[in-house]
């Protein structure tokens, strides 16, 4: 097959005492978000979705939550062992699109070193990472601001 697409989707809930980080770009506001690594959403979304485009599993499976190894750990770093295991396999990645849902910081202003970070770690143009954000209007666990999400879609094209 010379084409695979993947799909990512990752969540967090906000912890006091943690910084925000989102793709790899520090985030000015009160509280994180809680995870085992840096739980940066963007990143573990993106890396979902090359994982799964490759039928590899998840990120779990391939950097254990419980793992000491990865504690407090960037997430770009294990964005870019994901970024060599897609290269191992002989593919490119096309493009990728992601959306951060948040209803509180307001990220509009780091959206393009977020783009940039993502893009330096795949080793592709910044034009082909896409990262927007939406909120959810006040509704559920990300309207009531207790936490964020982010999906990624990512198409991967063979290496001839």
């Amino acid at each position: 097959m010379d084409f695979r697409i993947g799909t990512g989707y990752d969540v967090h809930a906000f912890r006091d005492g943690r910084p925000l980080i989102l793709g790899g770009v520090t985030v000015p506001y009160h509280s994180g978000l809680d995870g085992h690594s840096d739980a940066d959403v963007l990143s573990h979304a993106v890396m979902d979705a090359l994982l799964g485009s490759l039928s590899l599993g998840d990120i779990g499976t391939h950097f254990p939550p419980g793992d000491p190894e990865y504690k407090d750990i960037s997430s770009l770093f294990l964005l870019e062992r994901v970024a060599e295991m897609v290269k191992s396999r002989e593919f490119k990645l096309c493009n990728l699109d992601s959306i951060i849902v948040a209803q509180q910081p307001k990220l509009s202003p780091f959206l393009e070193e977020m783009r940039y970070n993502i893009a330096q770690v795949l080793e592709i143009e910044k034009e082909l990472v896409s990262v927007k954000v939406t909120t959810t209007d006040k509704l559920g666990f990300i309207g009531r601001q207790e936490g964020m999400a982010a999906y990624a879609t990512v198409l991967l094209k063979k290496n001839r």
